[in-house]
């Protein structure tokens, strides 16, 4: 069961974190102080709560890494006011070239039962948020324990047909990951993972980067019009370079340089790796370039991902 949250603090609620303020959740390294310390700066941003996301590793480095924000979550009453949960997005996504983004190649998998129960047990009640490849869970049946377990599941970093993705749909899945990425930078103009996901808005909270970066304004603009403002939601991805300058960041196992575009890319420049952006930077994206209203914007940025996740 998911540990119990005994109030929503005021301010943003972002599903998607990987790292803060020079922090990176993905590393063994992490410390409490260093957690304590991006949630600190978290909320100095504007963001009332969040989701720590651990990204794909071998199931082992995962274990530990959700074994650590937990007993933290524990020991801590600022990290526990802040950190609504976990968010684990991976490893059972599509492994082909274009989708797995800043996911390493020898970590995803086929999604299987007793590998999705590792990684809940690990995360100790406070996995909220699942992000999984539809394609790659044979039978749902991974989607559908994960619902049972009282967890909203998402595709992301996927491929799968319009039947595929209507089927997960049908067995719980409720929302698509960062929409418009983890996917590949050339795919059929009409056929492709995209328009698929528009076409179900209707049943799916759809999740946008809205740095100006991942998503360019003019197709962000064109992507909340087709799903509708009521259905959207903006996250980060932040990584640890959010709220910082240029400089060399991690990521998990990537060693990233982040010029003064404040940009996270692979080192050959073929991808994203997480964002550098603040909410606030966001917030003022989408008032300034595409044009929302604060009542809006608090409704991508606040309201509509509290409504998201599935009720304690």
């Amino acid at each position: 069961m998911n540990s119990p949250i005994t109030e929503s603090p005021p301010g943003d609620f972002d599903l998607q974190v990987n790292g803060y303020l020079g922090v990176d959740f993905n590393v063994d390294a992490l410390t409490a102080e260093a957690l304590r310390r991006a949630c600190e700066g978290i909320r100095a941003d504007g963001v009332g709560q969040f989701l720590a996301t651990i990204i794909s590793d071998d199931l082992d480095s995962m274990t530990r890494r959700l074994h650590r924000l937990a007993e933290f979550y524990h020991q801590d009453e600022t990290i526990r006011r802040t950190m609504a949960g976990i968010h684990i997005e991976g490893p059972f996504l599509n492994e082909t070239d274009g989708y797995l983004g800043a996911h390493p190649r020898h970590a995803v998998r086929p999604a299987e039962v007793d590998a999705a129960l590792q990684l809940l047990d690990a995360a100790d009640g406070l996995t909220r948020l699942v992000t999984l490849a539809p394609e790659r869970d044979p039978g749902l049946k991974v989607t559908q324990r994960l619902i049972a377990e009282g967890v909203t599941v998402a595709a992301g970093h996927c491929n799968p047909t319009s039947d595929e993705l209507a089927a997960a749909i049908d067995a719980g899945l409720s929302m698509f990951t960062h929409l418009g990425n983890g996917c590949p930078m050339h795919m059929h103009r009409h056929d492709n993972i995209i328009q698929r996901a528009l076409a179900l808005a209707d049943r799916l909270w759809l999740c946008f980067i809205a740095d100006g970066v991942h998503v360019p304004t003019p197709a962000l603009g064109n992507y909340l019009r087709c799903a509708g403002l009521e259905r959207s939601i903006v996250v980060t991805d932040a990584m640890s370079a959010a709220g910082l300058g240029p400089g060399r960041y991690t990521l998990g196992d990537w060693s990233i340089q982040v010029g003064e575009d404040l940009v996270a890319r692979s080192p050959d420049g073929s991808h994203f790796l997480g964002s550098c952006s603040t909410m606030q930077r966001m917030r003022e994206n989408l008032r300034k370039d595409v044009g929302l209203s604060p009542e809006e914007i608090e409704l991508l940025a606040s309201i509509n991902p509290r409504r998201a996740l599935r009720p304690l």
